[in-house]
């Protein structure tokens, strides 16, 4: 069974602490970033798309924050690429290493790793509540990071924030303290993600709370629904990258050949 939905009502200014949303980042560049969308997009496109997420991710969260306690970060791997990131992230965001070093409980394996890392150090950053987003969402509704955010804060421990894709992975994960067990033996980058973190969490006796899916660009057939549909998040960045890279003349055939 699915957690329930949650309606924000507003949060008391400041009263309840802060949120930390940290978008899972790393710096572009041709040849490892979005392999998957190649084809139909040569690695110099893909990159260059990449850096356009990114951009819009980030900058999204800081539009959430003039609605709710928002602290952006980058959670960026492999170390040493600080820097670099930087120009692709909007003003304001922290960096924060996420590489999945350092000791993690049994049956943490992989990204998920990587995705405890990130909830780790945002709590130590002094948080009350962190998320773990996907940068592959550029047009996520805003108001979907305000709900979680909202959710949250509003909650105890126990209340976690769930945010599916259609693919059956998720854009979010967010909660109230560092659960480990719900990154422990999952297996990353398949259908069952979302289902395995409600299973879990239901383990765990946590409060999960649903956000409405939406969907993450990572394959051919996901860009050209990029391509068609306006919805959601204006993307002001990806939408100038998708037209400067010619990429809005692809068809549907060319983007599932």
């Amino acid at each position: 069974m699915h957690g329930q939905a949650f309606e924000p009502d507003g949060l008391a200014g400041g009263s309840l602490g802060s949120c930390a949303i940290g978008v899972m980042a790393k710096t572009p560049c041709p040849g490892f970033s979005k392999t998957r969308l190649c084809p139909p997009l040569h690695p110099e496109q893909a990159a260059a798309l990449s850096a356009a997420f990114l951009l819009d991710t980030t900058t999204n969260i800081a539009r959430a924050a003039l609605s709710v306690p928002v602290a952006g970060y980058a959670a960026y791997a492999p170390s040493g690429t600080e820097e670099a990131l930087l120009s692709h992230v909007a003003k304001g965001t922290i960096c924060v290493l996420a590489d999945g070093s350092g000791p993690v409980p049994q049956g943490v394996e992989g990204f998920g790793r990587c995705l405890l890392h990130a909830i780790q150090q945002m709590f130590a950053a002094g948080h009350t509540a962190a998320c773990v987003l996907s940068s592959d969402t550029p047009t996520l509704p805003t108001q979907f990071l305000v709900t979680a955010v909202s959710a949250l804060l509003s909650g105890n421990h126990r209340r976690v924030v769930l945010g599916a894709c259609d693919d059956g992975g998720y854009y979010l994960l967010g909660m109230r303290s560092p659960h480990a067990r719900l990154f422990a033996d999952i297996a990353w980058s398949t259908s069952s993600v979302a289902a395995a973190t409600r299973t879990r969490a239901a383990e765990l006796g946590l409060d999960l709370v649903e956000l409405p899916p939406w969907y993450d660009i990572d394959d051919a057939a996901a860009l050209e629904r990029l391509v068609r549909e306006s919805a959601g998040y204006d993307a002001r960045w990806t939408r100038r990258a998708i037209q400067t890279l010619g990429i809005e003349t692809f068809t549907p055939a060319q983007c599932t050949a």
